[in-house]
């Protein structure tokens, strides 16, 4: 059972999840001397990345990593880096793993970039968004090349996926962590608000096929898994 943690408001929301985060760091900070946190871009987490921003602790042992990243440069304006880095990174001087590589193809740049990512393995804590389609990441239900991109057996961190969504007339690639990856962090805690995406987490979880659900899936799986909503 994945336990719902419910808010009064998407303000109290940011400031909670903010604050059970930073506790995740500062506990793996006190035992292993450094902490891996791997978070979500867009417009819903950034009150969130916001809040966690203001926490005291030694952010120049935290490693944050993307949970996943359209194939574009930091300064497009749809890049997740450029928006984490504007939240979090700039205040706070953690240390900050991007995912762009402009000189390689994005299959390319995912294998060296398993490598970077070993250090962080297993997260020290890592927050997911969701679609309403029920993908989380950039691991969207039915996509090409899913099923290895979900599979617990498997050895990649990191995996360069076509996402189903087409821009500017052509398919979308994306990198986005694995299954395993997110999964396997010390805490997994998923961020949501509205009605609408309470149902989807609802359908989501009821779903038995991983394909059709990544999101449910990963959360299932997981260590230990919360879900974080306000309306």
């Amino acid at each position: 059972m994945v336990e719902v943690i419910a808010y009064d408001s998407r303000g109290a929301l940011a400031r909670g999840l903010a604050g059970l985060v930073a506790g995740d760091l500062r506990a793996a900070l006190a035992a292993e001397g450094t902490a891996s946190l791997a978070v979500p871009g867009g417009t819903t987490p950034q009150p969130f990345l916001e809040e966690l921003a203001t926490a005291r602790l030694d952010w120049s042992s935290v490693t944050v990593i993307a949970t996943d990243e359209r194939w574009v440069p930091p300064d497009d304006p749809r890049s997740n880096e450029a928006l984490i880095r504007e939240a979090l990174i700039d205040a706070t001087g953690a240390a900050f793993l991007p995912f762009w590589r402009g000189d390689a193809m994005p299959e390319a740049a995912a294998g060296a970039l398993g490598a970077a990512l070993r250090p962080a393995a297993p997260l020290s804590s890592a927050v997911l968004g969701m679609g309403l389609d029920m993908h989380c990441a950039s691991l969207f239900p039915g996509m090409d090349g899913l099923e290895g991109a979900m599979d617990e057996q498997g050895e990649a961190m990191l995996q360069a996926l076509p996402s189903p969504i087409v821009t500017d007339g052509a398919v979308e690639m994306r990198l986005t962590l694995t299954a395993r990856m997110l999964s396997g962090a010390a805490h997994l805690r998923l961020l949501i608000t509205g009605a609408d995406k309470r149902a989807a987490l609802e359908a989501a979880l009821a779903e038995d096929d991983p394909l059709r659900a990544p999101v449910g899936a990963i959360l299932r799986r997981a260590r230990a898994a919360e879900v974080h909503w306000a309306a």
